[in-house]
C-alpha cells in the first residue's frame, strides 16, 4: 500500500528554519506553485487559467526545460509569475554530494535567475540546504495534492485540495504532460475563491 503524506513532516520546519513552508497568516491567503516546467504542452493552458481567474503564482522551473523553452520562462515572467528554480537537472539532494547538488542549482541559475529555489522531490540535506540558503529563499510547500501522480487521479487530488487547503497553505501542482493539475485547476480555483480565499505570491 503506498503511503502519501499530503503535508511535510513535522519536524522538517526545525532542520530548515530559514526555509517557506506555509504563509504565517490569520487571513484566507494561499500561493500557488508549479514544479518541473516549463513545457509547450501544458505550461500555456496552466496560464490561461490562471489569467481567466486573475491569479499569479510560483513556477519553479526545470533548468534543462528553461533553456529548451526560454520563451515559456519569458511568458511566465510577462504575465505576472515569479519563475523559480528547479535545479537544472532534478538531481535528488539525498542521493548527490553537497558539491554537485549545489553546482546543479546554480547552473540552473543562468537560465532561472531569480532568488526562489525548491528542491526537487523536497530532498536536501543540512550541508546543501547551510549553502543554498545563502543565496536562495528555499521554498517547500504545506500541500501536496499528488497531482503527478495518474494512480491518484484528478478527482482525488481536486478532493485533497479542498478538504485540507488552509489559511496560509503553499500548494504545490505540476506543469508537465501527465499531471492532473491542468484538468482540476479550474475546479479548484472556482472553489476556493468561493470559499473566500485569495492567492497571493510570498
Amino acid at each position: 500500500m503506498t503511503i502519501r503524506l499530503f503535508r511535510p513532516c513535522f519536524f522538517a520546519g526545525w532542520f530548515y528554519p530559514k526555509a517557506l513552508f506555509r504563509i504565517k497568516t490569520t487571513e484566507k491567503i494561499l500561493c500557488l506553485t508549479f514544479d518541473d516546467g516549463p513545457d509547450p504542452a501544458t505550461t500555456p493552458e496552466l496560464l490561461d487559467i490562471l489569467d481567466q481567474y486573475h491569479v499569479k503564482a510560483i513556477f519553479f522551473c526545470n533548468g534543462q526545460a528553461a533553456e529548451k523553452y526560454p520563451f515559456l520562462v519569458e511568458k511566465i515572467k510577462e504575465e505576472g509569475h515569479i519563475a523559480g528554480n528547479h535545479g537544472f537537472a532534478h538531481a535528488n539532494g539525498w542521493k548527490t554530494n553537497t558539491e554537485d547538488y549545489c553546482e546543479d542549482v546554480n547552473h540552473a541559475s543562468r537560465f532561472l535567475p531569480g532568488s526562489y529555489f525548491r528542491p526537487p522531490y523536497g530532498r536536501i540535506t543540512y550541508s546543501q540546504y547551510k549553502l543554498l540558503c545563502k543565496k536562495f529563499k528555499i521554498v517547500f510547500w504545506d500541500l501536496m495534492a499528488y497531482d503527478f501522480d495518474p494512480d491518484f487521479g484528478a478527482a482525488r487530488s481536486l478532493l485533497v485540495l479542498r478538504r485540507k487547503v488552509r489559511n496560509g497553505s503553499l500548494i504545490v501542482l505540476h506543469d508537465r504532460p501527465g499531471s492532473s493539475s491542468n484538468t482540476l485547476l479550474s475546479e479548484f480555483l472556482d472553489s476556493a475563491i468561493k470559499n473566500g480565499y485569495r492567492f497571493v505570491l510570498p
